[in-house]
């Protein structure tokens, strides 16, 4: 079963071992020799002069450095190396400094490195000349991180004392000991060949299934029931709709449990430091577990139970959609979740309802939630957004707008694809085009005519436009001016019966949700285009959100006279259409909403 071993460890423990001796480590052949440059050592010691000159330290706190991967060899007495030589090269070379300030009987003893195919370091750290190191490779980076260090702590002469108590004593290596039945080179291969470093789920993995029991039997079974629930778990945040319910990042194709373990850290608080560290969340677990009283088993069940807690979110449709809106707006899931803290269902829906009204609509939910009260807020807020200056507040509420049109109907299973939303970027645009935003350069031109001439072609349509759009599309660059452009590209619009009827085009009555590739292929393309785009998109069983496809069908439009146009009654009725679903959604089933 599994034996391998983490701990974090301080540079000081990498000295010796129990009896005082130098630890020595191996360096197989399958490695390179040292080749941090002295930007690399720099940045090394920048961070840890850094941590010295933080503000209101805590004793507890501590710099923490990538995982150090190693093998014992126990018939050699060693540790194989299989991740993190530079670093534990250069920490060689910076102690070494430390000793060559002091007076031979005060220096420490210091951890050794013994390589398989290369001269030992030894002679060469005895004397680091530049004369030997120009005549082998690893010798040259070992002297250049040599006079760097030096360099280094010439400058900051005062500091060097300090600088070197953090080194030992609060800069802490994660000791990550393979097993005895782990392949050394395949650790290696998949650590280095692409660069893939240990994550902290998986230095997570490696503290909750280490033996922690003396009874062999009881340590077995829970470490096969934490690996297998383990894997449960993974395979239930691969999938892209729950992934994204929970998400507005693509994610990994692998080990997105992480996401559970930094929420259950987030939630009973990381460690101090851990904050802004890279293995922040590993560390908070590694001093969890540490703690009397706590195991591994119980840590797990917290962590499952969160899971739970998520996935009754997502199997409940009402609570589906209005936490997965949260998300998207960038609301952390800790937060949502102390929402629902001590609370009844209904009473957390009434939190989300309330938090969601403050954020798209800009004020507290009136209380009490009678309708007309909130259709006004929602009215108001409505007439005063333009595209022009709250286009993320739009997008936030035509998202919303779709989401409660699909929440009106209790018997609907119809779930909103955050997955595809979000995946496929979507955007707000213009429903119909914008007169005084026209295409400037050529080939913006032309992708515009030709799209027109498109939409003409296929309903066989205006015959003699279409032919003046063809003739504009033969013309060269040089020919194309202003003069000849500008009034074919009125005519198509009056075609279209969109000329410029004022401020009204920015407003949310002429803004709908549309995919990226359809708002750079037929940006401010008239609306006949659109629709037929989407209609497309839509025929093809392409995500198309439902209000957006219910826009350019014109549902929302009191009489379908013409669905190559989109008037003012089309917009009034847009507009009508979302205050209503929205007060609509505020309101739910709470006392004074019918």
């Amino acid at each position: 079963m599994n034996d391998q071993q983490i701990a974090l460890r301080p540079v000081n423990e990498l000295r010796t071992d129990g009896g005082g001796s130098s630890l020595r480590f191996f360096i197989p052949d399958y490695q390179r020799g040292f080749r941090w440059s002295p930007l690399q050592v720099r940045q090394l010691l920048d961070d840890i002069q850094e941590f010295t000159q933080r503000k209101n330290p805590q004793p507890e706190e501590f710099y923490c450095l990538q995982p150090l991967v190693i093998k014992a060899r126990p018939n050699a007495g060693d540790f194989e190396v299989v991740d993190g030589q530079q670093r534990l090269t250069t920490l060689l070379l910076i102690m070494r400094h430390f000793n060559e300030r002091l007076a031979e009987k005060y220096r420490q003893t210091l951890f050794k490195l013994d390589y398989q195919t290369r001269p030992s370091l030894d002679a060469f750290l005895e004397d680091p000349s530049e004369e030997a190191a120009n005549f082998n490779v690893d010798f040259y980076h070992l002297y250049h991180a040599i006079t760097t260090i030096e360099k280094w702590f010439a400058e900051r002469d005062s500091e060097v004392e300090t600088i070197k108590a953090a080194l030992l004593n609060q800069t802490k290596v994660i000791w990550f000991q393979l097993s005895a039945l782990d392949n050394p080179v395949d650790a290696f291969t998949r650590l280095n060949v692409g660069k893939i470093p240990l994550t902290n789920d998986e230095l997570i993995r490696a503290l909750f299934l280490r033996r922690s029991s003396t009874n062999e039997t009881d340590a077995t079974s829970l470490q096969l029931q934490i690996a297998y629930e383990w894997d449960q778990l993974e395979k239930a945040l691969q999938s892209a709709a729950f992934w994204y319910f929970l998400s507005n990042e693509p994610g990994k194709s692998e080990n997105r449990i992480g996401f559970l373990f930094e929420l259950a850290a987030r939630a009973e608080g990381l460690a101090p430091g851990a904050e802004h560290d890279a293995y922040g969340i590993f560390y908070t677990f590694n001093q969890k577990l540490k703690m009397p009283g706590t195991t591994s088993e119980g840590e797990w069940r917290k962590v499952k139970q969160l899971y739970l807690l998520l996935e009754e979110w997502f199997e409940d449709r009402v609570l589906y959609h209005m936490v997965g809106f949260l998300v998207s707006q960038g609301m952390p899931i800790i937060e949502i979740k102390a929402l629902s803290t001590d609370c009844t269902k209904s009473a957390f829906e009434l939190h989300l309802r309330e938090t969601i009204f403050e954020r798209v609509v800009g004020e507290e939910m009136p209380n009490p939630a009678e309708r007309e009260a909130v259709r006004e807020c929602v009215g108001n807020r409505l007439e005063e957004l333009s595209y022009l200056s709250h286009r993320e507040t739009i997008k936030a509420l035509l998202l919303l707008f779709n989401l409660a049109t699909l929440l009106q109907s209790r018997r609907s299973n119809l779930r909103f694809q955050f997955d595809s939303f979000k995946s496929e970027r979507w955007d707000i645009e213009h429903i119909r085009s914008v007169t005084d935003d026209r295409p400037e350069r050529h080939h913006e031109r032309r992708r515009w005519m030709e799209n027109s001439l498109g939409y003409l072609k296929s309903k066989q349509a205006a015959t003699e436009l279409q032919a003046d759009i063809k003739a504009f599309l033969q013309l060269p660059q040089a020919e194309a001016s202003n003069e000849v452009f500008d009034p074919l590209y009125e005519r198509v619009l009056a075609y279209f019966h969109e000329t410029n009827d004022g401020e009204v085009q920015h407003g949310i009555s002429n803004l709908a949700l549309l995919d990226e590739s359809t708002n750079r292929s037929y940006k401010n393309a008239v609306f006949a285009v659109k629709r037929q785009r989407l209609l497309e998109l839509d025929q093809a069983g392409i995500f198309v959100p439902l209000c957006t496809r219910n826009v350019f069908l014109k549902c929302y439009s009191p009489q379908v006279d013409n669905v190559m146009f989109w008037g003012e009654d089309d917009r009034d009725g847009y507009n009508a259409a979302i205050a209503d679903a929205l007060t609509d959604f505020f309101c739910g089933n709470k006392e004074g909403c019918p």
